[in-house]
């Protein structure tokens, strides 16, 4: 019987080690998958309205336009398209999900480079965000895999990775597309995510039991059967609020930077070097973000970062220097560690694991829908009145979602 008991002892912690292993190693290979997904994403987002540009002849009206139309599109098809993936999720797992946007991505953007006009630019980056969501449902599988005592750690890493890809992605876009051109930075993210579908193919472990579709629990009952489904509402609506605030400037921080230059200089890479700032700012401080979560709560550190979102954009509608611009980007780097990682641990922790798939992909299209609405915002607030409005407009954003939390905080206490 003890030696019975011994070996049951001695196997379980085989298979725990052995799971806590996996779950490690399904990590890191995520977390390079989410960073060249993301560098090669952010590669060519910093001079994109440059590149439309060269494609045709157009006055300022139609090129900030273009601009937020090229950017909003990935988003609007995301938003439509993503609850339908995340029920395919919930019924075939997360990791098909990575592989399915990973090798999309890897075709769109790689042809983005050889478009002749602005329409192919908008159809491609259309297919792109309709077939999109590698990060997000790399997040979902960590949420499943992860033991909860780690989860804010995990989100706030596979922030991280995100943040490092976007940090890195603009100034190495804008370095090549200074000296070969804005073509090239496409051709070379085709190729990196390649290599991130291959990666996740061969090196991620997921622990999936497919659900039979007649077992599959409406999204309505598992709602319903939440405790706190008015705080899962809001952190939809914070997170697209937070989204359209990060996005809003980001299909004309080229041409703002341009302006604030006076069209001197090496424009390409000082945009890329501009809208990477806040991921020097969010890389410094992700992981330590990630800790306090765990520590004192995913909503406190949510309730501090939009305050400080809110009060760095105001002084950013007087910047007369991109070194000016450039700091601010770099504060509003800091309070963004603390913002979408802190909704996703919040989901993570108060959503059952069978709806994970269907639940972020709710999220996700809240992001998507925020990452319309900002761009398009940013598109026509700075072609009515200026480029610097549009922080001040974001900032009335960030004020709104906080009005939100503390609503939603009063509900659930």
């Amino acid at each position: 019987m003890i030696i019975l008991i011994t070996y049951e002892r001695k196997n379980f912690m085989s298979q725990s080690s052995l799971r806590h292993r996996q779950w490690r190693r399904s990590f890191i290979s995520l977390w390079i998958g989410c960073f060249i997904t993301a560098l090669g994403y952010s590669m060519t987002m910093p001079f994109i309205s440059l590149y439309i540009d060269t494609l045709g002849h157009f006055d300022n009206w139609q090129l900030n336009l273009y601009s937020g139309i090229a950017f909003s599109i990935t988003y609007l098809s995301q938003a439509i398209v993503s609850p339908f993936w995340g029920k395919l999720a919930d019924l075939r797992g997360r990791k098909l999900m990575c592989l399915r946007a990973s090798g999309v991505m890897a075709c769109t953007i790689f042809f983005v480079g050889v478009a002749q006009n602005v329409m192919t630019v908008i159809i491609l980056r259309l297919l792109q965000g309709a077939f999109s969501g590698y990060i997000n449902n790399a997040t979902a599988l960590m949420a499943g895999e992860t033991p909860h005592q780690h989860s804010g750690q995990v989100m706030g890493n596979l922030m991280t990775a995100n943040v490092t890809g976007t940090l890195l992605g603009p100034l190495f876009g804008g370095y090549l597309a200074g000296i070969l051109g804005y073509r090239m930075p496409f051709f070379i993210t085709g190729i990196l995510m390649v290599v991130t579908f291959l990666l996740t193919a061969f090196a991620v472990k997921e622990h999936f039991t497919p659900i039979p579709a007649k077992k599959m629990k409406p999204i309505g009952q598992i709602f319903s059967q939440l405790d706190n489904r008015h705080l899962i509402f809001v952190m939809f609506l914070t997170t697209l609020l937070v989204q359209s605030s990060l996005m809003s400037i980001s299909p004309i921080i080229s041409l703002f930077v341009r302006q604030l230059m006076h069209g001197q200089g090496n424009v390409s890479l000082i945009s890329g070097v501009v809208a990477a700032m806040p991921g020097f700012g969010t890389l410094l401080v992700a992981s330590r973000v990630g800790h306090l979560m765990d520590r004192i709560g995913p909503q406190r550190v949510l309730f501090s970062g939009l305050v400080i979102s809110a009060l760095v954009f105001i002084p950013m509608y007087f910047v007369t220097t991109p070194l000016q611009l450039g700091i601010l980007r770099f504060l509003l780097g800091l309070a963004s560690a603390a913002m979408l990682p802190a909704v996703q641990t919040v989901l993570t922790v108060d959503v059952p694991q069978e709806a994970f798939g269907r639940i972020f992909s709710y999220n996700q299209s809240a992001q998507a829908v925020g990452g319309v609405a900002g761009p398009l915002l940013g598109s026509v607030v700075s072609s009515l009145d200026s480029y610097q409005a549009v922080f001040l407009v974001t900032a009335g954003l960030l004020i709104i979602n906080l009005v939100m939390l503390l609503s939603a905080r009063k509900k659930v206490d």
